[in-house]
Formats: structure tokens, C-alpha cells, sequence
């Protein structure tokens, strides 16, 4: 087990899961670079409108699978950037993500907190922190602020006794702005355009407004505490 700073650690089995993922997707992008006839941008766009809402329930079934698990959920936001645009692939985000995000959540609560504070690592300190002060506000804070993964924020409020409703009003209140801004990115990765481009700069100023100032709240409600 890896240690951080605070002196908690790492579940093996935890680091073990995102190394692995992240070597097999590699492996995978440079196999299908070399092997693979891959079909084009247009190609993939049409069969995600050929298979039309059957492809959209399969692509949130995927998204909340990967949103349980210690994978990052960045690269779901983006490819549903990619295959429906920014308004379709927004809202295909946002309801594979919350549904992961809860999953998650009461996955936590029946593995049970000696586990999951295993799981946590090198996240335990913060999260406990945050969490066991200012729930609503530090939820939306953390959803919010870069370089904190969804997976610690959804395992440590089923844990440190967030309520459900707190954290599911918090959840949806905060997700929505980041997941505009990936799918944003994906859309215009697709097509790189003027008018892809405006709703990248536009979600990105709203993220940063908003994590600022769910910070500030968060600093007010835990000097309160």
C-alpha cells in the first residue's frame, strides 16, 4: 500500500484498479492504432443516431458503471460530446453520471466504512473533513473544485452520514456545470468550429464562478461550524 502525506493508506486492490485501467486503456488505444480499421467521426456519430434512444440507455448504463468505480469519468463526457452534441450529450451525461454517483453512493453504505475508509486512501483526511462539517456545501465544493475525482465524494457521503437528499441535491446541483464543460470539449473536438467553441468558453467561466464561489460558502459554513 502506497502512503500519503496525512499518514492514511491506499487500498492495494484500489490503486491496483485504477493502474490496471488506465494500462489497459493505453494498451487498447495503441492496439487499435496499429490493427484496427477504425470506422470515422461521421461513421460513429451516425450509428449513435442509428441506434437512437436503445443507444442512448446503453451509453448511461455505460457511464454509470464507469461513474461507480475509482475510473475517471472524464472520458465518458467527452465521447458524449463527441456522438450527440452539446445539448443531447449534455443531458445523456448528466443522467449516466448522477445515476453512477448514487450507485455509489449506497454502495458505500452496504460495503460499510471500515471498508470504504480503506478504499478512500489518500482522500480519507479531506473528505472526512469536508463531509463531517458542511455537507451540502462541501459536496457542491468538491464536485465542483479540479484534481477531485467523483468516486471519493460519492463513497465518503454514504459514509460520513450525508443524508440522501442532501446528497443527491447536491450532486445533481454541481455536476451539471462540469459535465456541460467536458461534453462541451468533446463536441468541439468533433467539430472544431466557432460555434463549437463558444459553449466550451461559456461552461468553463460558469465552472469557475461557481467553484469559487461554492468555496467561499463552504470556508463560511465550516468558520461557522
Amino acid at each position: 500500500m502506497a502512503a500519503d502525506q496525512s499518514g492514511h493508506e491506499e487500498a492495494a486492490w484500489v490503486s491496483l484498479v485504477r493502474n490496471g485501467a488506465l494500462v489497459a486503456v493505453v494498451l487498447l488505444m495503441i492496439w487499435l492504432a496499429f490493427n484496427a480499421d477504425l470506422p470515422a467521426l461521421e461513421t460513429l456519430q451516425q450509428m449513435a443516431a442509428d441506434w437512437g434512444l436503445l443507444g442512448m440507455v446503453a451509453f448511461i448504463g455505460l457511464y454509470a458503471a464507469v461513474a461507480v468505480t475509482p475510473i475517471p469519468v472524464t472520458i465518458m463526457a467527452t465521447a458524449a460530446g463527441v456522438l450527440y452534441g452539446v445539448g443531447l450529450g449534455s443531458i445523456v451525461a448528466v443522467i449516466g453520471v448522477t445515476i453512477g454517483a448514487w450507485g455509489g453512493y449506497w454502495l458505500a453504505r452496504v460495503l460499510g466504512e471500515r471498508t470504504v475508509l480503506r478504499m478512500l486512501g489518500r482522500y480519507r483526511g479531506r473528505i472526512e473533513g469536508h463531509l463531517s462539517r458542511a455537507g451540502f456545501e462541501a459536496i457542491c465544493m468538491m464536485r465542483l473544485m479540479p484534481g477531485i475525482p467523483y468516486w471519493p465524494v460519492n463513497y465518503g457521503a454514504g459514509v460520513f452520514g450525508v443524508r440522501q437528499r442532501v446528497y443527491v441535491s447536491a450532486s445533481l446541483l454541481s455536476i451539471v456545470p462540469g459535465q456541460v464543460s467536458l461534453v462541451a470539449i468533446g463536441a468541439f473536438a468533433a467539430s472544431p468550429t466557432l460555434l463549437t467553441a463558444l459553449p466550451v468558453l461559456v461552461s468553463w467561466a460558469v465552472v469557475i464562478v461557481l467553484t469559487v464561489g461554492a468555496y467561499r460558502r463552504w470556508r463560511s459554513v465550516e468558520a461557522e461550524a
